[in-house]
């Protein structure tokens, strides 16, 4: 009877299997629109839909944000002081979370100590294992590391000993592998002389050619007037002496032109007051004079390596950890796996697991020394994702931010693969993706739409894939576009000849690229297409690059900003005003004094999220109320930083407000199709897709003959790319030359002449397979570039 009675329980579902999906009702973050979906755990469900629809806003800056935020909450109020304060996100019910675990495609930082080993923790046990089996013996793991340096000292210190205090003498040391000349950068830095003076030339004559330094200015009288040594006199012929109190002397207080003033050789002089600032926030004319006074050679002491002598002299079966880092990875798991030694096992265990991950994922070609902040967004993105492979972790939502970024459509399969391998193990998979490849293996499809921006927002879509096929969405219609190969192609009007190329993985490379038509640099990842183009292509050859660099920029920063188009907008406000064109910069004399042209009133609340409230003044609009009070065509500066850029593009376009310089930025934006952008909206709330398309349409101004643009559609829906692919057309019809490095099989069809590189990756690439035209590699069929892109076009 018992027996009976419990089999009718189990007929019943328990409670805390009712639990399967993610509710999320009434999300207003950023553009989203009042949504509500449903998202199925342990599934694998693609978020889509054109660039700036949503889909981050729903996925990270909800989903993602409130997870992280509930965890934070469950740690001591000391705890969370220490912690990021995050603010609920704008949403009325989050329902069923789970632990959430995001990987982005923020780049890794731009450290030059932080590298794809140390980020990894690879380096770590590399440490580990040198220490323990190292020959000779010279420490523990600090010992190798480039990030400590070797300290010593001596001193007495103070003890309290029964009642007495009890002086002593104690004497420290610390171990370090940092090379002591590099400081563990791998590459010291020196100013260029030739850049700084004209030595022909006397003080008197112009010989100082540093921005700042013009006769007559006070920099300049620092040195004319010290009497140091003769102005009148060619610096090429200072004695010893005076050239050393010319470049290096160290800072001493006497009297100049009458007055007390700090003297101090010229190179200290501009290593404080230009090398220490950060580039970015330097006006473009210093930066510039940086650049080019500034020379990075490799270390001579530690030759690159970052490593003292002593951490270099250790070897294991005759490698050193500076060899076992320039490896490429896929060798230095082959050699792991060689290395039998029982007292360090459980070590080697997590070693292997560790590096094989690399190989696994695509990464196989990269080096454990290769600098964290030189890799491409894809890259970091997949270096990120090592930590969580063969995680015994389950139920645990995993976010990607498009993992296929970056990757050729060969290593696509392979990443796809590993998302359904996470999900398999009992994991929540988030996507999002614009890759129809990706799209075609999700369980779940939700399609935000229908434009970008203010246009987009809503739910255009819920459901399995062929529903999406048949829903008659943006992403639904262009699901199956294929681009066909082009009939007419353009004949090059001359070649860019690249010999020799031998950067990072190439060898010897000698190709001629076409000018005056669209060429396509292709190959898997790792094959040596950004080494060819950006390490080879001569500056001197009038190239505008637009690489994938982040756009950097604060909350105060916006595409009127970025671009430039304030400058002449503030220049017309204030003609048409008769006043100055600083009253109308929020940044500048027009700012709102109680909100700081911000906008709104930060309230810091310790450890708990601040509170950011609209500023009551000015009711958000960041101006003082007598700026507003100016017009031009009828509009405030509020109004017009209001504006999309489309409506922008007619008002200032023609009639009063008539201003050409503003007109013509504009034009580029709507060109790169970003016409429904607000001219005054953050930085910090476009996607990955806008910021790329902004940058595009800022260099777009630049003068040069050559475009380099470095994976263009990263971040594009398949809608965007037909649009990209308009403007590429344009662009060559005008007479530039355009070079794309790219893995996007439309881009590939639509190119005039293809370059492929590979075979393979690191050490098995950094060749030239194919150069032709695509229907000639579509017809050879001879790379992996040429069978996908056969297959993409149905031939």
């Amino acid at each position: 009877m018992s027996r009976a009675t419990t089999n009718d329980r189990s007929a019943v579902p328990h409670a805390a299997d009712s639990h399967d999906m993610i509710r999320v009702h009434g999300a207003r973050e950023n553009n989203l629109r009042d949504i509500s979906v449903e998202i199925p755990k342990r599934r694998l469900t693609v978020f889509t839909g054109v660039s700036g629809s949503g889909k981050s806003s729903l996925v990270f800056d909800t989903v993602a944000a409130e997870s992280q935020r509930l965890i934070n909450e469950t740690y001591s109020a000391f705890v969370q002081g220490f912690m990021p304060a995050a603010a609920r996100p704008d949403v009325d019910v989050l329902d069923g979370l789970t632990t959430v675990i995001a990987v982005d495609q923020q780049r890794m930082g731009g450290d030059p100590r932080s590298t794809v080993g140390t980020a990894t923790d690879a380096n770590a046990m590399l440490r580990i294992l040198f220490s323990r089996l190292g020959a000779p013996h010279i420490g523990g793991p600090k010992a190798y590391s480039f990030n400590v340096a070797s300290v010593s000292g001596a001193g007495a210190v103070t003890l309290e000993r029964g009642g007495q205090k009890v002086k002593e003498r104690r004497e420290f040391s610390v171990t370090g592998g940092m090379c002591p000349r590099c400081e563990g950068r791998g590459t010291v830095t020196d100013l260029d002389l030739t850049q700084l003076f004209d030595d022909s030339k006397s003080l008197n004559e112009g010989a100082l050619t540093v921005p700042g330094y013009k006769p007559g200015g006070w920099n300049h009288r620092l040195y004319s007037e010290s009497g140091l040594f003769d102005p009148d006199r060619p610096i090429r012929s200072f004695t010893k002496k005076q050239l050393a109190d010319f470049l290096h002397r160290e800072p001493v207080r006497m009297k100049i032109a009458g007055i007390n003033m700090t003297y101090e050789g010229l190179l200290p002089r501009i290593r404080k007051s230009m090398l220490a600032k950060d580039k970015e926030a330097m006006q473009p004319h210093i930066r510039e004079f940086v650049e080019r006074a500034v020379t990075f050679t490799t270390c001579p002491d530690c030759e690159g390596t970052r490593l003292s002598a002593g951490a270099r002299s250790s070897k294991i079966k005759g490698i050193s950890i500076a060899d076992a880092c320039a490896m490429q990875i896929s060798d230095l798991a082959k050699w792991v796996s060689g290395l039998d030694e029982p007292s360090v096992a459980p070590l080697l265990a997590k070693l292997r697991h560790t590096l094989d991950s690399f190989v696994e994922i695509g990464l196989g070609y990269l080096s454990l020394d290769r600098a964290a902040g030189t890799l491409s967004g894809g890259e970091a993105q997949r270096v990120k994702m090592i930590r969580h492979l063969g995680s015994a972790l389950t139920d645990v939502t995993y976010v990607f931010d498009e993992p296929t970024t970056g990757l050729h459509p060969h290593d696509i399969q392979r990443m796809n693969g590993l998302l359904l391998r996470l999900r398999d193990k009992g994991n929540t998979v988030l996507v999002v993706e614009h890759k129809p490849e990706v799209i075609a293996i999700a369980d779940h499809v939700v399609d935000l739409g229908p434009g970008a921006g203010a246009a987009g927002g809503t739910v255009c879509f819920e459901g399995g894939v062929e529903g999406l096929r048949s829903s008659g969405t943006v992403t639904g219609r262009h699901f199956d576009d294929r681009a066909a190969l082009k009939e007419s192609l353009r004949e090059p009007s001359g070649v860019l000849e690249i010999r020799g190329a031998s950067a990072h993985n190439l060898r010897g490379v000698d190709v001629d690229v076409p000018l005056g038509v669209l060429t396509v640099v292709t190959g898997v990842a790792g094959s040596g297409k950004s080494s060819l183009i950006h390490g080879s292509v001569p500056a001197s050859a009038g190239v505008v690059s637009v690489d994938q660099t982040p756009i950097r920029g604060s909350r105060r920063s916006n595409p009127a900003t970025y671009t430039g188009l304030l400058e002449p907008v503030r220049k017309a406000f204030a003609k048409a005003n008769g006043v100055k064109p600083a009253l109308f910069s929020a940044n500048s004399e027009g700012a709102c004094p109680t909100c700081n042209g911000a906008g709104v009133v930060y309230t810091d609340l310790a450890m708990m999220a601040g509170v950011a409230t609209t500023c009551e003044d000015c009711e958000g609009k960041r101006f003082d109320a007598s700026v507003l009070e100016y017009r031009l065509g009828g509009r405030d500066i509020s109004e017009v930083l209001e504006m999309p850029v489309a409506e922008a593009a007619e008002f200032f376009g023609s009639g009063e407000a008539r201003t050409p310089a503003a007109h013509r930025i504009l034009e580029r934006l709507v060109d790169v199709g970003l016409g429904y952008l607000t001219l005054g909206q953050p930085l910090t709330t476009l996607s990955g897709g806008e910021r790329q398309r902004l940058k595009l349409a800022t260099h777009m101004g630049e003068k040069g003959g050559i475009y380099v643009l470095d994976e263009p559609t990263a971040g594009l829906h398949l809608a965007d790319v037909e649009h990209l692919l308009g403007l590429l057309d344009r662009l060559v019809d005008s007479g530039k030359s355009v070079i794309v490095i790219e893995h996007h099989q439309a881009v590939m069809a639509h190119a005039d002449r293809i370059i492929d590189l590979g075979p393979g990756a690191g050490h098995d690439g950094g060749r030239i397979v194919f150069e032709g035209t695509p229907a000639e590699l579509v017809a050879t069929r001879s790379t992996l570039t040429g069978e996908h892109l056969a297959a993409y076009v149905g031939a």
